[in-house]
């Protein structure tokens, strides 16, 4: 996995590249599908629900490491079907969702190259989110190396 970081005049922000020895339409699947999403993204069974599509909505409760409960919503701003999500997350005390892009890169059709890219406010934000992704990532790995959506 490779991070890359970066600071402009618009924000801070973070992009993590992974590859995955599965093909993008797989990826895609685990990410855009409720079901299978739960499994890896540390969700509260049930509480997913996602409207893939530009303006549908989606959202879902996290559960932390210490047992907490962390709901998340927003919407899909941008969707190319196994190639591309935009996120807008909903932020509270926010007039704008932030966003969160998901770009994959089938290179083989066997391999896929994830890219998870946001641009934060401050450096804490990104870092934050930047643990968020990759944790996100972590469970999307070994979710399709166990198999799990075959």
């Amino acid at each position: 996995m490779s991070t890359e970081q970066t600071t402009t005049g618009d924000g801070f922000s973070y992009t993590l590249t992974r590859t995955l020895d599965t093909p993008a339409d797989k990826v895609w699947q685990a990410w855009t599908t409720p079901e299978q999403y739960a499994l890896w993204a540390h969700a509260v069974p049930g509480s997913v629900e996602m409207d893939v599509r530009p303006g549908g909505a989606w959202k879902s409760t996290m559960l932390t490491p210490d047992g907490g409960r962390f709901p998340l919503t927003g919407s899909y701003l941008e969707v190319a079907e196994n190639r591309l999500l935009v996120l807008g997350m909903d932020v509270p005390g926010r007039p704008a969702p932030v966003e969160m892009t998901m770009e994959l890169d089938e290179e083989d059709g066997r391999r896929t190259r994830i890219a998870l890219r946001q641009t934060c406010d401050t450096a804490e934000e990104r870092d934050m989110a930047e643990q968020g992704s990759t944790m996100l990532l972590d469970g999307l790995s070994a979710f399709l190396a166990e198999g799990s959506t075959a």
